[in-house]
């Protein structure tokens, strides 16, 4: 086994790496930018060495650094994580020409693999089937709009190189083809530093099935099940699961062993992914082969028991998979959900800052996957995943209920996170029930907010935990207060029926508390509804709460300030207000407080760095219209037009960067 080893990638996946090298006691050298110095990763790795300015081309993205930094330090082989350079051709090359081990596929196949026109000319080769479509790049504009004429509209396009769904474009008619193909190129040009573009049918409403395969230097291959993937936003996956519930024996066993053959025809070794797309009749199509390690392979290491890092290091040594395909197994059921620094309620924009707060829920059957901790500095210059939260049960529904109470439990302040929205998901009846889509959230989701109406329980469950910290926190005044009283008697007495009204945006609860703060138990009345609560001691009411509501343990996160209470709970997110009914009394007398609007000046609802300015002074625009375009975590922006109107002065220039809320234009008045 190696003894040292340069991970050429940060965040999360760098420290599961080191993790697993940890555990076969093999050492491990970081690399880190600037931003990066006080990272997790750089901390947990035996070295660390330091590569340049925080922009990723001047620090994870230039090659001979990261070689050098391997020689330097006596490494003999090299991760590249996922991302950044992991699917590289000419990085795998010159790491093997310094006469380090690059820990992944051979450079050549890497190439053939990267590029989807290649890959699916291998694929027909190989007997995979694949999607009908136009397998040449595409020369312009002109021959994009006869291609698509001759498959029939909607099409999709997509780079030949680079994944994670950059750069692709869904196309319904030929008056969108013109905007979507430069769009198209742009993205792809400035992701991976190449815009050829190629064209295939849009399957309306598939499921996404990638098969997960470990490949040795011997010619062995074997497939390790499948993840199901469907659930994504903009082609990036939110919440992966293995088994699916899509797949029996018969149609794994034709997945997988296609997905090997693809691999024996391409000469793979290591770790990689075939993905497939599964139509509304069963029927599977190829969509591309991943060469590297995939985000969700901690579904697949919790159902088979196996280590994919540990497998992808032997391999990489030269030893034969220490088992065949009849010795692997699936026991249980694994969910994960991808933790992303953006908001879902504004359009999932990038959300940058310094984590304030960090409480990472632990216990049995759940692990967490995580690059950050409570000091960590979210910023725009890389991918915005932050962690993993992963779940395992018995059965799909047990693992489901065990990862909602992980998000319940996951506390993060200091950057808006998708921890709700993806809860949100797996309390969704459809995802409950398993009618999964690539067109989930479209078709369930508004603005990152379910279409449905959340189910009175929980919603009454929010409203009893927000209660219970209210009536604790005045509880604790009341009991700071007692020594100032004359009449302590009467003071140390306390009620044992305690009534609020709660206001939760349009509804309201009637609520009556029957208990003693210090005995826990609690009966609760909430309008018609009755429930028998187990609180906490009362000094340790904090930002996380466990109650036990009729016999069963529930989570909430909750913040607070006076009346108002915030609360998060299984998905759903509200503001509760509380009152005696006293105060519900006078609080309807009290004059509402209003904020102006600026409806003349365009600002910025992200962090990033201007990239175009599709606009200058005096052009007439109009509201929807794009006029900035921002990039921020890898990701471009538009930033539209509030109104119509005149564009009076441009606040901003191409390469600078802005903050949430800074001006970037404004309008004639």
């Amino acid at each position: 086994m190696f003894a040292k080893i340069l991970i050429a990638n940060r965040g999360e996946i760098a420290v599961r790496i080191i993790q697993t090298c940890k555990r076969l006691g093999i050492e491990t050298v970081a690399v880190f930018s600037e931003i990066d110095s006080r990272s997790l990763h750089v901390r947990q790795a035996d070295e660390a060495v330091y590569l340049g300015p925080s922009p990723s081309n001047t620090s994870y993205l230039v090659k001979e650094k990261i070689i050098q930094a391997a020689l330097k330090h006596n490494c003999q082989a090299v991760h590249p994580g996922y991302g950044f350079l992991s699917e590289n051709t000419e990085f795998a090359n010159e790491v093997t020409e310094a006469g380090l081990v690059f820990i992944g596929p051979p450079a050549d196949v890497i190439g053939t693999l990267g590029d989807k026109i290649a890959s699916k000319a291998l694929a027909f080769k190989a007997g995979v089937p694949v999607v009908p479509g136009h397998n040449e790049s595409l020369a312009d504009l002109n021959d994009a709009a006869t291609v698509a004429e001759e498959i029939g509209y909607p099409v999709l396009l997509k780079p030949a190189a680079g994944g994670g769904g950059r750069g692709m474009r869904i196309v319904h008619s030929r008056d969108e083809l013109d905007g979507a193909f430069k769009a198209s190129q742009e993205e792809t040009r400035k992701a991976f530093g190449d815009n050829t573009i190629f064209l295939e049918r849009y399957i309306v409403n598939p499921r996404h099935i990638e098969i997960q395969i470990m490949a040795d230097q011997s010619g062995n291959v074997i497939y390790l099940g499948e993840r199901e993937c469907s659930i994504q936003r903009r082609y990036q996956k939110v919440i992966e699961e293995s088994p699916s519930l899509a797949v029996d024996e018969e149609l794994r066993k034709k997945m997988g062993e296609t997905a090997c053959a693809l691999a024996r025809e391409a000469g793979y070794t290591s770790a990689g992914t075939v993905e497939f797309i599964l139509d509304q009749n069963g029927d599977f199509f190829f969509l591309e082969m991943n060469t590297r390690l995939q985000v969700e392979h901690p579904v697949t290491e919790l159902v088979t028991g196996l280590d994919l890092v540990e497998l992808q290091l032997k391999v990489a040594v030269g030893e034969t998979l220490p088992l065949r395909q009849e010795d692997v197994t699936l026991k249980g059921w694994s969910i994960e959900a991808r933790i992303c620094a953006e908001d879902p309620q504004r359009n999932f924009l990038p959300s940058t800052g310094l984590i304030t707060r960090y409480a990472a829920p632990q216990g049995k059957n759940i692990r967490l996957d995580s690059g950050i901790e409570a000091g960590s500095f979210v910023s725009v210059y890389y991918d915005n995943m932050l962690a993993k939260a992963i779940s395992w049960g018995e059965t799909r529904e047990e693992a489901r209920k065990a990862l909602v109470q992980v998000l319940n439990r996951h506390h993060l302040e200091g950057v808006i996170t998708n921890v709700d929205f993806a809860n949100a998901i797996l309390n969704h009846p459809a995802f409950i029930e398993g009618c999964l889509s690539t067109g989930f959230i479209d078709e369930h989701f508004d603005n990152g907010v379910m279409k449905i109406e959340p189910a009175r329980e929980r919603l009454e469950f929010m409203a009893i935990a927000a209660t219970l910290v209210y009536h604790n926190r005045k509880n604790l005044v009341r009991e700071s207060l007692k020594p100032m009283t004359a009449r302590v008697g009467a003071a140390q007495k306390q009620e044992n029926r305690y009534h609020y009204v709660v206001k939760g945006e349009t509804t309201i609860f009637k609520m009556q508390l029957l208990g003693d703060m210090n005995h826990n138990n609690w009966t609760i009345e909430v309008n018609d509804n009755q429930y028998e609560v187990i609180t906490p001691d009362f000094e340790y009411y904090r930002r996380r709460l466990k109650l036990t509501i009729d016999g069963l343990p529930e989570y909430f996160r909750l913040q607070y300030s006076g009346n108002f209470i915030w609360a998060a709970f299984s998905g759903i997110t509200k503001i509760f207000e509380i009152y005696s009914p006293l105060e519900w009394e006078l609080a309807q007398y009290m004059p509402k407080e209003t904020k102006a609007v600026k409806e003349n000046i365009l600002l910025s609802p992200m962090p990033g760095l201007v990239v175009q300015i599709k606009a200058k002074t005096g052009d007439r625009v109009y509201r929807g219209q794009d006029l900035v375009v921002i990039e921020s975590m890898k990701m471009e922006s538009g930033v539209s037009s509030p109104c119509d109107g005149e564009v009076d002065e441009i606040k901003v220039n191409p390469g600078q960067a802005v903050e949430s809320g800074d001006e970037l234009l404004t309008f004639k008045s």
